[in-house]
């Protein structure tokens, strides 16, 4: 055996590794997460990743609740703030912005559920705040209506997405629709006068047409309804 196999390696030859920083710490994060999902975003997970001890990362970091907080402010950056200066009425453009938000937790299904839970506050979700509350006020709504309806606009989106990752996972959302406008096509006129005349505009639809309405109905509604 020789001597170079068996003698012990000084810390000074190995390679330094790189600070830590809140900004890594977080794109880190992200990368664990889309290579893992959520569920694997730990503080633990993510130190044996960065070479670390997890009390390291306390420093950056609170919290895991904080952790996926800045996960999803970081991936809020993918959403399309373009629509906001372009032309067109005030309402379309606002849906445009919403639309973009909701599919961008379409795609990543464990933060949207997340996101109903944790509060992102980087500079990512304060420039969607900034564009969803300047289109407000184009469009004329008072601002105190503006404060809270913008609340609501994101609230909505959030628990839509939440929503259709939830059905998704579930398995077979397509076949328990059908069985549900099966039971509603066969439903009795005379104990469920309503519902039996009704049943198949209940199901009528695209899901980006539903959610187009929904926002519309919202807009309407804050622009129109005084806090009290």
């Amino acid at each position: 055996m020789t001597e170079h196999s068996t003698a012990p390696r000084s810390r000074r030859e190995r390679p330094a590794k790189p600070a830590l920083t809140r900004e890594g710490i977080v794109a880190t994060a992200v990368a664990l997460m889309l290579a893992e999902g959520l569920p694997r975003v730990t503080m633990r997970r993510l130190a044996q990743e960065l070479d670390t001890g997890p009390a390291s990362l306390y420093v950056y970091v609170r919290n895991t609740a904080e952790l996926h907080a800045a996960v999803l402010d970081e991936l809020l950056g993918e959403v399309d703030l373009g629509p906001a200066k372009g032309d067109g009425d005030w309402r379309g453009r606002v849906v445009a912005v919403l639309t973009s938000y909701t599919n961008v937790l379409f795609e990543h299904s464990a933060l949207a559920r997340a996101a109903l839970a944790v509060h992102p506050s980087g500079h990512n979700y304060l420039a969607l705040l900034e564009t969803l509350l300047a289109l407000l006020h184009e469009g004329g709504v008072p601002d105190d209506r503006a404060a809270w309806g913008v609340d609501v606009l994101l609230q909505t989106a959030t628990a839509t997405a939440a929503e259709h990752a939830t059905r998704g996972e579930a398995g077979d959302a397509e076949g328990q629709r059908d069985a549900l406008a099966a039971m509603v096509h066969d439903v009795p006129a005379a104990t469920h006068p309503r519902v039996a005349a009704l049943g198949v505009e209940l199901f009528t639809g695209t899901p980006q047409e539903r959610l187009t309405w929904i926002f519309r109905v919202l807009l309407d509604g804050i622009r129109h309804t005084p806090r009290t």
